[in-house]
C-alpha cells in the first residue's frame, strides 16, 4: 500500500522529456534545500545510447568488491520503481523507499511553488536517490543519466570519472537529429578536470566528445587505445574475457553475461573503477577483479529465465541495441530455431528494429506491452508483415497469450533441440514478461 500511494504521487508528475524547455532550476533547487547530499560523496557518471545499466551494475560490483558502500541510481526499472535505487547491491525495500519520498514532499513542493513549473517524474526520483546516499552514508556513487546528459537531472553531480559510452541514434525528438547533436547532449556530463572513459565511437561522435573534453581539461580514455578487450571465449554461463585496463592486463576473467557488448562493457567498467581509484600507474587487485565481475547481474539483458523451451529476455529498444543482441544470439547460443515476441514503444524506430532482428528467427509474434507509449499491436503487424512477410507473423492483443503462442510455435517444432523463445523490444516489454514469466 506504501507503495501503491507513492507510485499515484510521481504519477502526476510529467515526464522528463514533456519539460517545456530543459534546464537544471528544479532539480538544483531542490538540493540546495536539502543541503547538496550529491555533494557528499565521489561519483561515477554514465551517459551513453545503450549499454549504461549494465555498465553501472559492473562498476558496483567491482567498487563492492574493494570492500567500498555503494549507491546506484539507473533508469528505466524492469519490473519495479525501487530498482532504480540501490544501496550495496540491493534496492531500497518498499518502506524505504516510501519514507524517502514523504521526507522529500515538503522540499519538492516548495520547488513546485518557487519555480513554477511541477518537477518531474524523474527529477524527484533524482532527488530521492542523492537523499538516500547521502544518508546512509555510501563512500561512491553510481549514476545513470536518465536522457542526454547535460540537461539531464544527475548532471547537478560534477563526477570526476565519467563514462561515455557508445553514442547512437535515439531520443530524437529531445536530443538532435544527428549523432553529433546527440553526442553533445550527451558531452554535458563531462566536467572540469574530469577523468572520461570512453567507449569506441562513431567518428562523428567522437569528434564531438574529444572536443569537449579538450575544452574542459578532461583527461581521456579511449576503448581501443588505453583500454579494451584483449580477447573473450564463450564460456559455461557467460564469457572469459582478456582486458586491457588502464594500468595493466586483467586476464582470465569470467562475465556472467553474454555478448561482445558486454565485454566492452566490461572493458569501459574496469577502466572507469581504475580511474575512480586513481590506479593509472598500479593494476588494480586481479583476484579483486574478478570477483567482481564474477557477480555481476544485469536482468532483461539476454536473460533465460526458463528453459525447455529455453525463454530469453531482451531489453533491447533500439537499431543499436538490437543489433547487439542479434550479434549475441549467434554468439552466445545455439538456437536453431528461435520464435521473436515482440512488443515496442510507438516512439523507437521500430522498422529498423524489425529488419536487424528479422535474420535471426524463424517467426515473430507481435503484441502490446501495457505502456502509454506502446505501438499499437495492429501497426506493429502492418510493419512487421513488411519485414518478415505474412506467414511468418502472428498477432496477439496480450503480452500473456504472446508469450504462451511463441512458446506453442516452438514446441511444434520439437525436432529442434536447439529452439527458442526471444522477447524483446523494449525494457517495458521484458520486464514485463519477467513479472508473468516469474508469477508462472
Amino acid at each position: 500500500m506504501t507503495l501503491e500511494r507513492v507510485l499515484q504521487g510521481l504519477a502526476t508528475r510529467f515526464p522528463a522529456e514533456d519539460r517545456v524547455q530543459p534546464d537544471l532550476a528544479r532539480i538544483r533547487l531542490l538540493t540546495e534545500l536539502l543541503g547538496d547530499p550529491q555533494s557528499a560523496y565521489p561519483a561515477v557518471h554514465l551517459a551513453g545510447t545503450n549499454g549504461k545499466t549494465s555498465t553501472a551494475r559492473m562498476v558496483d560490483s567491482l567498487l563492492r568488491a574493494f570492500g567500498l558502500r555503494t549507491g546506484r541510481y539507473t533508469s528505466p526499472h524492469l519490473q519495479q520503481v525501487t530498482e532504480r535505487i540501490v544501496l550495496d547491491g540491493q534496492p531500497l525495500s518498499e518502506e524505504r523507499f516510501g519514507a524517502l519520498y514523504d521526507e522529500l514532499q515538503p522540499y519538492v513542493e516548495l520547488v513546485d511553488e518557487r519555480t513554477g513549473t511541477r518537477m518531474t517524474f524523474f527529477e524527484v526520483l533524482t532527488g530521492m536517490a542523492f537523499a538516500a546516499f547521502a544518508d546512509a552514508p555510501v563512500d561512491a556513487a553510481v549514476l545513470e543519466t536518465g536522457l542526454g546528459g547535460t540537461w539531464d537531472a544527475t548532471n547537478v553531480v560534477a563526477a570526476r570519472t565519467a563514462v561515455v559510452l557508445p553514442v547512437g541514434l535515439d531520443h530524437q525528438n529531445y536530443l538532435g537529429t544527428t549523432l553529433a547533436e546527440i553526442a553533445a547532449e550527451k558531452a554535458g556530463i563531462v566536467h572540469e578536470g574530469a577523468t572520461v572513459v570512453l567507449a569506441a565511437q562513431q567518428p562523428e561522435a567522437a569528434e564531438v566528445l574529444l572536443r569537449r573534453c579538450a575544452e574542459v581539461g578532461a583527461t581521456v580514455a579511449r576503448e581501443g587505445l588505453e583500454f579494451g578487450v584483449v580477447d573473450r571465449r564463450t564460456a559455461v554461463g557467460g564469457q572469459l574475457l582478456d582486458l586491457q585496463g588502464l594500468a595493466g592486463r586483467y586476464d582470465e576473467v569470467f562475465l556472467p553475461l553474454h555478448g561482445a557488448h558486454q565485454a566492452a562493457n566490461a572493458a569501459a567498467a574496469l577502466a572507469a573503477v581504475e580511474a575512480f581509484f586513481g590506479a593509472a600507474d598500479e593494476r588494480l587487485d586481479l583476484e579483486v577483479v574478478r570477483q567482481g565481475f564474477s557477480t555481476v547481474t544485469s536482468p532483461g539483458r539476454l536473460e533465460v529465465v526458463r528453459t525447455s523451451p529455453t525463454v530469453v529476455l531482451d531489453a533491447a529498444h533500439n537499431p543499436h541495441g538490437m543489433a547487439a543482441t542479434v550479434a549475441a544470439l549467434t554468439d552466445a547460443f545455439a538456437f536453431t530455431h528461435l520464435v521473436a515476441v515482440v512488443a515496442c514503444l510507438a516512439d523507437k524506430d521500430v522498422r529498423t528494429m524489425l529488419e536487424i532482428l528479422e535474420p535471426a528467427v524463424a517467426a515473430v509474434v507481435v503484441t502490446e506491452n501495457g505502456s502509454p507509449r506502446a505501438m499499437d499491436v495492429d501497426e506493429l503487424r502492418a510493419l512487421a508483415v513488411e519485414v518478415f512477410g505474412e506467414d511468418r507473423v502472428s498477432v496477439e492483443d496480450r503480452l500473456d497469450d504472446a508469450l504462451d503462442t511463441a512458446i506453442a510455435l516452438v514446441d511444434q517444432e520439437s525436432e529442434y533441440g536447439g529452439a527458442g523463445v526471444l522477447v524483446t523490444g523494449s525494457v517495458v516489454t521484458a520486464g514485463a514478461a519477467r513479472t508473468l514469466l516469474n508469477a508462472r
